[in-house]
């Protein structure tokens, strides 16, 4: 993919990838217990937001809003989680995570300890309506680009 030698995303995709413009990627994170984590990430390596030329923060902050948009109404959160830390990556992306009352972490942030098991049966019922939002986030940026 080329980029910066050892960073995770100019070397790969970082993920299972959803789709692909030609300025970012949306990838499905596949983090155990967060069937919605999401990631949406910059295709050329820049640390900070801004970075960004306006025109692309723009498209970046349009796109951000719209896949949690799809989340909102595929996955019915409590909550979608938006951070962009980049502390152990230093390659812009933003992590969008569909959060319930329920979750293993809820309220504390997906990366605190764990305050109850894992609740199966929602899991998978969450897992089996990503395949819908996938298929409307690829034609809603094919719309767009």
């Amino acid at each position: 993919m080329g980029g910066v030698a050892g960073c995770v995303f100019c070397e790969g995709e970082g993920g299972r990838l959803v789709l692909r413009t030609p300025r970012f990627r949306l990838i499905h994170a596949g983090e155990a217990g967060f069937p919605g984590f999401y990631r949406l990430v910059w295709n050329t390596h820049v640390a900070e937001f801004s970075d960004l030329p306006r025109e692309d923060r723009i498209a970046c902050t349009d796109a951000l809003a719209l896949v949690e948009e799809a989340m909102r109404a595929h996955l019915q959160p409590g909550k979608i989680n938006l951070a962009a830390l980049g502390n152990m990556v230093a390659h812009l992306h933003w992590h969008l995570i569909a959060r319930y009352a329920w979750d293993t972490h809820f309220p504390a942030p997906v990366w605190a300890a764990a305050t109850r098991e894992a609740a199966a049966e929602r899991l998978a019922e969450v897992a089996a309506r990503l395949p819908a939002l996938e298929d409307e986030l690829r034609s809603r940026f094919a719309n767009i680009a």
